[in-house]
């Protein structure tokens, strides 16, 4: 398997801490040398494992704002 290379450019924040300390954390990362994106995924301590995730172009990150925006969070049937 090819190793995966990325550079951490700006920590956005965590959104929350696992049991086994690893954070869920929103980045703007550059993978394999492109064009930097948003990314919220898994990462241990020493941000050297890695979570699966999603990454989003700045498009998409408009998007996603656009969408959250609309939903009335009180009113969703999800863990409270």
């Amino acid at each position: 398997m090819a190793e995966i290379k990325f550079d951490i450019i700006k920590n956005i924040g965590i959104l929350s801490e696992g049991a086994k300390g690893w954070e869920k954390e929103v980045n703007i990362i550059r993978w394999n040398g492109r064009k930097a994106k948003i990314d919220i995924r898994d990462w241990d301590e020493a941000h050297k494992k890695i979570g699966k995730g999603i990454t989003l172009s700045k498009a998409e990150l408009k998007q996603l704002k656009e969408v959250l925006n609309e939903i009335n969070i009180g009113e969703l049937d999800i863990e409270k």
